[in-house]
């Protein structure tokens, strides 16, 4: 019979173990070591069986088994052992509170709020699907090591992501079991009366969505996850919050709703209930969080009075929004008449008119829709600061989004990139941290890991041959049996039964050369380019003295049946029996399958279409167990890879790498690039692999293994992404957060808008009516220069008003310029009988070859952040572009 009602009965732990709760419902347990050992010797195979969860441990280990702890002093030391280490570590000063003493400009944010859709911390806390969600877990537990106070927000979803598995013919089939949140590491704030804490959106039609607020401490940094699955909702809203990244167009909308201005109002009861400091820097990890700029324009003018102009100036300023996608179709987007019914009629915000909502996220620029509303769009109206999340990425972002700044050239866009990182603790495996320890001390060891403020780990050169050698067999042995684990699981889902099975013991060979691939499966990310010439990866697979063998996982989403068809593909490749020894296909990736992947593999694969890697932070993981990489260069490896850390695959470069994928161009393209993948394997990777020295040992590989330790371990760290964001973003978006909206700076945002206000109105008439300069068309020698003079009409605005500036450098044969340098003229006199104002400078000429310059008009303020940031530019009547912008 089924149960009507669901609920936990939770363990009544012995007084004396009482700090087990404190410990099982602070996630930092999830990337410290001895924490985790001590939740193993609680009972080892509960351990096992509860997935390695403290919270479903302490539910289920017999009493008997805890009487017998409570009595054991040895156990009852290492718990307070543990218990005061952790309390240590919440109220000790970190990295951030010795850089706030040393900032000399001003001082650091008082305090981040941090959101996103999905968190990847901890497998047992399933609201993550792929790379977005993991690095916003690590972005929260660098934050936490560091001392950073971030208040991460999120959605508590009841069904999570979904579970995988095949059936017998290989197609993915989807789980969706349902998470009971009182058996997760999660707490529900309460009001002092001890009710549920609760925030409420208004809906068309006079509906109502209501929502809990849940807690998870990941370490000193606390995530607030709202669910809407709680009895005040009616049906339909009780669902909001049911799965990640499901349902229509109008459940998205709604899911982003709450995430972005139900967010914000948690953030608000979390600062009541608890006395946290209000957050000065708002961050918004892709766009799906963007409507919270919205919901703090609706608090600025209710609460201070100030109109809709002045109070998005001061949203801005404290903004930061964070791009990962690298094509326009991977960018939420939503029918414009959707998104006006629930922001106007009784669904209004007060304050924040429906039509200025919809101008934040319309597709204005040219080849745009009008009809649909455009999340990316609307983050970056609402964001003062823009970054992508690698070098290569960036250069995307600026390109992708040029529309919005019409008239620039995309290196001018003015959004930077921060290059991502992964949380060294939670993907080292501990034996990698023992052996680095071993070298140079647990504390350097620790804090090596924690901050990556060097450019080298320097010492662990000293490591010998024979023991990095052994930690590597040591790792592949140890994937090897859990591949055979999980194989076997695989294969008895699939209706095998246990007689058939034989042959998953023999599965792979821990002295055999390992590749592992898992990702997310899109298209664009090809799964299956290693299956383009099967006869081919045969010959790899089977290979007489240098064998391969590869570890590949993957979800495809659940509405992606091509992605699906192309798991199906790779899974009838391994179920072969002529190769099913040497390569396995692993269903259910998640970051429990993850943290045994990286360290047991010897090479990691990375095949996407470049430039369609945003960052490709897998590849990072494996790279700091010693992993070396074999990747397109995209993402982070385009900007890391220096020929002695792993191998880059080479491309066929198509432009922009947007093809149909059922174009005979793609088809080349895959072709090519499939079979350079296969001579690097067969001619470079498993050559240098297998080859050894009289005693045993792969030296020359050795020697990258150990190279890549050293020279990758501190750049792919999240402790040096997060130190970047606070240096670069976080610090500066603050500093001019209290110039526009601190106490007493209101003045200053109303100010900073009506001068927006009136450039606009005024820049229709700004031109450059004039250019000379001293002997422009002859050839000039180097270290000359040029003196310019040039003629601006400015209508209504000041000199103050506007930079001129020279834009020079060298060009090509359509006369574009590149590297560009700039040059500020200085105003001379005041304006002409014709109302022109007359700039010049003296242009040096720095450089030998094609030189061009050109001259602009931008609008000058000390309080933008860039000087493109109101979108508009003059320039010669021979140029093109000279448009007015559309960022307000």
């Amino acid at each position: 019979m089924k149960a009507i009602r669901r609920f936990t009965v939770r363990t009544v732990l012995p007084e004396q173990l009482q700090p087990l709760h404190e410990l099982a419902l602070n996630l930092r347990w999830s990337w410290h070591p001895e924490t985790r050992d001590l939740f193993r010797s609680v009972d080892p195979d509960v351990w096992a069986a509860t997935g390695e969860d403290p919270v479903r441990l302490l539910g289920e280990v017999p009493a008997a088994r805890l009487t017998a702890l409570a009595a054991d002093r040895r156990f009852l030391r290492r718990l307070g052992d543990l218990a005061d280490d952790l309390r240590e570590y919440l109220a000790g000063p970190r990295w951030y509170q010795g850089a706030g003493q040393q900032a000399a400009a001003a001082p650091l944010p008082a305090a981040i709020a941090y959101f996103s859709p999905e968190y990847g911390i901890a497998a047992a806390l399933p609201q993550y699907s792929g790379g977005l969600g993991i690095l916003a877990g690590d972005h929260l537990k660098a934050a936490s090591d560091l001392g950073v106070p971030v208040i991460g927000v999120g959605l508590f979803y009841r069904h999570g992501y979904f579970r995988q598995s095949l059936d017998r013919d290989g197609w993915q089939q989807e789980r969706y079991p349902l998470l009971d949140p009182d058996e997760l590491a999660v707490t529900l704030l309460r009001e002092g009366d001890g009710t549920p804490s609760r925030v409420d959106l208004a809906l068309p039609g006079g509906r109502t969505l209501a929502a809990h607020i849940w807690k998870a401490q990941v370490g000193r940094v606390p995530l607030l996850l709202l669910d809407s699955g709680i009895e005040a909702n009616s049906p339909a809203e009780r669902d909001v919050t049911d799965r990640l990244y499901g349902g229509g167009s109008e459940h998205r909308l709604l899911q982003e709703m709450l995430l972005g201005i139900g967010g914000v109002r948690a953030v608000r009861a979390y600062q009541r209930l608890t006395g946290h400091p209000a957050p000065e820097v708002f961050h918004t990890n892709e766009g799906h969080a963007g409507f919270l700029g919205v919901e703090r324009i609706r608090e600025l003018v209710a609460d201070t009075g100030l109109d809709f102009a002045a109070a998005l100036e001061a949203v801005r300023a404290g903004t930061l929004f964070t791009t990962h996608t690298p094509v326009p179709a991977g960018i939420d987007r939503f029918d414009r008449e959707l998104v006006a019914r629930h922001f106007g009629g009784d669904a209004a915000l007060p304050g924040v008119p429906a039509d200025q909502v919809l101008a934040l996220g319309a597709e204005t620029w040219r080849g745009g829709d009008p009809k649909l509303f455009n999340m990316a769009a609307m983050g970056l109206r609402l964001a003062q600061r823009a970054n992508g999340v690698s070098t290569l990425h960036g250069e995307v972002s600026r390109s992708m989004f040029n529309g919005l700044w019409p008239g620039f050239d995309a290196a001018d866009v003015p959004i930077t990139s921060v290059t991502n990182g992964v949380h060294a603790a939670t993907w080292i495996d501990p034996a990698v941290v023992r052996l680095g320890a071993a070298e140079l001390g647990a504390d350097r060891a620790e804090e090596a890991m924690t901050t990556g403020e060097t450019q080298r780990w320097t010492g662990l050169e000293r490591i010998g041959n024979s023991e990095v050698w052994d930690l590597r067999r040591t790792l592949r042995a140890q994937l090897v049996e859990e591949v055979r684990h999980r194989l076997r699981a695989s294969w008895r889902q699939r209706g095998a039964g246990e007689a058939e099975l034989g042959w998953v013991s023999s599965v792979l060979d821990p002295d055999v050369l390992t590749i592992g691939f898992a990702r997310r499966v899109p298209s664009y990310k090809r799964l299956t380019l290693m299956l383009r010439d099967q006869q081919r990866l045969r010959a790899l697979l089977l290979h007489p003295t240098r064998p391969v063998q590869i570890v590949v996982a993957g979800k495809a989403h659940p509405a992606d049946d091509g992605g699906k068809r192309l798991i199906q593909q790779m899974v009838a490749f391994a179920d072969d029996p002529a190769v099913r020894h040497r390569i396995v296909f692993l269903p259910d990736y998640d970051m429990a399958m993850a943290q045994h992947l990286y360290p047991g593999c010897d090479v990691w694969l990375n095949n996407p279409l470049r430039p369609l890697e945003a960052c490709g932070t897998s590849g990072m993981k494996a790279a700091l167990n010693g992993c070396l990489n074999l990747s397109v260069l995209d993402g982070w490896w385009d900007e890391w890879f220096d020929g002695q850390n792993g191998w880059a695959i080479p491309t066929a470069d198509t432009g922009d790498g947007v093809l149909d994928p059922d174009s005979r161009e793609a088809e080349r393209r895959d072709d090519i690039e499939a079979a350079a993948l296969y001579d690097l394997i067969e001619e470079q990777v498993a050559t240098r692999f297998y080859d050894r020295g009289s005693d045993g040992l792969p030296h020359r590989w050795i020697a990258m293994v150990r190279h890549t330790l050293v020279t990758l371990g501190p750049k792919v760290l999240a402790g040096r992404m997060v130190r970047e964001y606070v240096e670069r973003l976080y610090a500066p978006a603050a500093l001019a957060q209290r110039e526009l909206a601190g106490t007493g700076a209101f003045r200053a945002a109303h100010e900073l808008a009506e001068w927006k206000a009136k450039v606009r109105e005024a820049w229709p008439v700004v031109r450059v009516e004039h250019v000379e300069a001293d002997c422009p068309d002859e050839a000039q020698e180097l270290g000359s220069a040029l003196a310019l003079r040039v003629q601006v009409a400015l209508g209504s605005l000041e000199p103050a008003d506007v930079e001129v500036q020279v834009v020079s450098g060298r060009v090509d044969e359509s006369d574009r310029i590149s590297d560009a340098c700039l040059l500020a003229l200085k105003p001379v006199g005041g304006p002409d009988l014709d109302g022109r104002t007359r700039y010049e400078g003296s242009l040096e000429l720095g450089r030998t070859g094609p030189f061009g310059y050109t001259v602009r008009v931008l609008p000058a303020h000390p309080r933008l952040a860039s000087p493109a940031e109101p979108g508009l530019v003059a320039l010669p009547a021979e140029a093109t572009g000279m448009d007015a912008g559309l960022l307000r």
